[in-house]
């Protein structure tokens, strides 16, 4: 096992751990490890709301949390010599679930799916799933149930749902600049267009006093994916995989959390993967200015690993771009992504499931989503691959009618 070089007490708040991380970006977070190109360590990371999540039947949590305390993040790891305008090459070596076989711990032995309130951050499909709901999975090796949404068993593909490199000084402006415009744009919209900077919870490793008020009222929020990587929610981004961060700071100070056991393809309940707490091994390189090189200026690349669920039979499901009220869009491929979800959740629901479930689904079980066709005015086209082999019964149509079976109803807020 490679060194540890950022230990977690699961059963400490995050701040309260040995080293504390951070939850927002900021260019002074100072590093709380520095290794070297060519080194292998392993990181271990909370889960993104650091235990608030519980193994229950109701939804109350989900309903209830506070979004200004995320993402947990370990880190950050300054590379010896990895300078602005490098690439920094981070190899995922392994990746999973806190080893304890079971406990109150969300990895050790069991995550969460959960559905957010509209009126808390929302997800892809808020407009028609408006409340919180929750799910619970139980992990048996690589397989995950739930008795929330009985029927289904997948294989997961584990994968942190959020790493990236620190912004320098004027991206973290462009940032805040760009953002701001936005929001301005509908500043009372619910849920809100973007997450301005928020001193309050805010968590900047060992900075204090000035220099951490100073910080925390310019520090962007770890919500969405930006050029330094980030929330980008990858589920190939697993084991084996190679990525290539753009360097923006001395050191490139490396970050990650946001552990999943599983995920569909565009994580669309928003809290849509199995979230845990566990760990992650990880080797690191320097590609000397790498940026310039090969043009990777505004976003990392990489190459995904070779271990992945094997399913070799899909139901596909497909929307375009006019949405309900039967307006049409141009080439929206974001609503044809809503609708071929959408329409997933109609046909599921034939079949016993509630539209909650069918939803919760969707966001944990490793669908394929993909983008069909985005050149034939005016409808984009979307398509949502599901596997039939997560089931229990057979869902493909015939000529028999859906086997319908009550599956009772996930947790839901009260």
């Amino acid at each position: 096992m490679p060194e540890v070089i950022f230990p977690v007490d699961q059963s400490k708040p995050f701040r309260e751990q040995q080293l504390v991380g951070h939850n927002r970006w900021h260019p002074d977070i100072p590093a709380v490890a520095t290794v070297k190109s060519g080194d292998s360590f392993r990181v271990e990371s909370k889960e993104w709301f650091d235990g608030t999540i519980v193994n229950s039947d109701d939804a109350n949590d989900i309903r209830d949390c506070d979004l200004t305390m995320v993402h947990q993040l370990s880190g950050p790891f300054a590379v010896e010599g990895a300078q602005p305008g490098d690439l920094l090459v981070v190899d995922i070596l392994d990746v999973g679930p806190v080893p304890q076989q079971t406990g109150p711990v969300a990895g050790q032995g069991w995550g969460y799916t959960g559905i957010f309130a509209k009126d808390n951050g929302g997800g892809f499909l808020t407009d028609w799933f408006p409340d919180a709901y929750k799910a619970i999975w139980d992990f048996t090796g690589q397989k995950a149930t739930s008795r929330h949404v009985p029927g289904v068993e997948f294989t997961g593909l584990i994968h942190p749902g959020l790493m990236g490199t620190a912004p320098s000084a004027d991206l973290l402006a462009k940032w805040n600049h760009r953002e701001a415009q936005l929001i301005a744009t509908d500043p009372d919209r619910v849920p809100p267009l973007a997450l301005p900077p928020l001193p309050s919870n805010a968590v900047l490793g060992s900075l204090t006093g000035a220099d951490y008020e100073r910080a925390a009222a310019e520090a962007a929020r770890t919500a969405p994916p930006r050029e330094n990587g980030g929330n980008q929610d990858i589920k190939n981004l697993s084991k084996g995989s190679r990525i290539f961060y753009p360097v923006f700071v001395d050191g490139a100070n490396l970050s990650l959390g946001d552990l999943h056991f599983s995920q569909g393809d565009g994580e669309i309940t928003f809290c849509g993967a199995i979230e845990m707490g566990g760990y992650i091994d990880l080797r690191v390189e320097i590609i000397k200015g790498g940026m310039e090189t090969y043009g990777v200026t505004t976003n990392p690349i990489f190459m995904p690993g070779i271990v992945e669920p094997r399913y070799s039979e899909f139901l596909t499901f497909v929307g375009f771009s006019v949405d309900r009220n039967g307006t049409q869009h141009y080439l929206d491929t974001t609503l044809a992504y809503q609708n071929a979800c959408l329409n997933a959740i109609e046909y599921l629901s034939k079949f016993g499931w509630t539209k909650e479930q069918a939803y919760l689904i969707l966001g944990a079980a490793p669908v394929e989503g993909r983008m069909s066709g985005v050149v034939d005015v005016p409808n984009s086209c979307a398509t949502l691959y599901i596997p039939t082999a997560i089931f229990d019964i057979d869902v493909r149509p015939s000529s028999t009618p859906p086997q319908r079976i009550d599956r009772g109803q996930c947790a839901v807020s009260n």
